[in-house]
């Protein structure tokens, strides 16, 4: 039961750090402050990118294009846009998990946020 718990705990805080930082992508970008719409941008474009990452040769671009897709649908703005925040939100992921695994020793990632 104990190593479940720890899976749970390890997503909700994957997710927390992924949905902060498409949050922040999302405020410099477009503009928009919602969390919540956020946090389920991170797990929609989580769930686009693990369904689309295996594909042979082109998976990773497919994902990537996909992951920006997630955004451009729930944002206003349109694909650059979309595109831009999540280069922000990427940026945001590395400098949140740096402090958070780094500084504070946490050993954490970002769910919903490529390569961070």
């Amino acid at each position: 039961m104990i190593p479940f718990i720890g899976s749970v705990v390890a997503f909700v805080v994957a997710l927390l750090v992924g949905g902060l930082a498409i949050y922040l992508g999302a405020a410099l970008i477009t503009d928009t402050e919602d969390y919540t719409r956020a946090l389920v941008t991170a797990l929609f474009g989580a769930i686009a990118w693990a369904l689309t990452a295996w594909i042979p040769l082109f998976g990773p671009l497919v994902a990537l294009v996909a992951w920006i897709w997630v955004i451009n649908w729930r944002y206003p703005g349109g694909w650059t846009d979309a595109a831009l925040v999540g280069v922000v939100a990427w940026v945001s992921a590395l400098v949140i998990l740096f402090v958070l695994n780094a500084v504070l020793g946490l050993g954490v990632g970002a769910f919903g946020v490529p390569g961070a």
